[in-house]
């Protein structure tokens, strides 16, 4: 949303419609963020186990990729600004790239 969406949007009542965005936004921004620690017990059980051989590096850098490609998408509709969804989106492209890396190092 634009500034001058934004405050066109502060000056009448909030529609249903408005709620619904709203309620979508910290929905994503909730499992998109409980995600960031969701990579941990695969990133502890490869360090664990010294081997990644049950692990695919392809998957790993797809999800890289996916998640790196929304944070870019999402900077370029918000006005190449930063927010939340792309912060969250970019510490999971990070995650994801770690876990590729880890497997990259213990093969």
């Amino acid at each position: 949303m634009n500034a001058t969406a934004a405050a066109a949007a502060a000056d009448r009542p909030a529609t249903p419609s408005d709620l619904y965005l709203r309620c979508m936004r910290w929905v994503f921004l909730f499992f998109n963020s409980t995600r960031l620690f969701a990579y941990l017990p695969t990133i502890v059980t490869l360090w664990q186990q010294h081997g990644s051989n049950q692990h695919s590096l392809i998957t790993w850098l797809v999800f890289a990729g996916a998640n790196a490609s929304m944070a870019a998408w999402l900077y370029e509709e918000h006005g190449r600004r930063l927010d939340r969804a792309i912060v969250v989106s970019i510490g999971n492209a990070v995650m994801c790239l770690t876990t590729a890396l880890l497997i990259i190092a213990l093969r």
